[in-house]
């Protein structure tokens, strides 16, 4: 049995699955950001530019679950959250830390990536982007 073709069969599946929990994620935080649900101590006074990555988050984060627009939807969030690391992780202190161990930039980095995936990969076959393209 060659595993490669027996796991690749699954990958379409694979990819909306990956695609509605990155999503979802995203969209707890948008409603961490925005609602402040859960309280959570870090979200309790946020400044201007965290509300409007939390609304980006809300709202694209939804489109994301849903599969709508899945390749902008991506691409947006994937420079959102290559901002969120440069802007709000790297310069936290006096000084720059690269490492994203040590400036708590590593779900910034793995939201990033995971978004400019599927902005090349798109929403799979179980989105919306997929039934609007069959309804066409």
């Amino acid at each position: 049995m060659n595993f490669d073709a027996i796991t690749a069969r699954y990958q379409p599946i694979a990819l909306s699955l990956f695609r509605f929990i990155t999503g979802l994620l995203l969209f707890q935080y948008g409603i961490a950001k925005i609602f402040k649900f859960p309280v959570l101590p870090y979200f309790a006074n946020i400044p201007p530019l965290i509300t409007a990555a939390g609304t980006l988050e809300l709202i694209l984060g939804a489109l994301l679950l849903l599969g709508l627009f899945t390749r902008l939807v991506a691409f947006i969030l994937s420079g959102e959250m290559a901002l969120a690391y440069f802007i709000g992780h790297i310069f936290k202190g006096a000084e720059p830390v690269f490492l994203p161990l040590l400036n708590g930039g590593t779900a910034a980095i793995l939201f990033c990536f995971a978004c400019l995936y599927l902005a090349t990969a798109g929403g799979g076959p179980i989105s919306l982007d997929a039934i609007l393209r069959k309804k066409s």
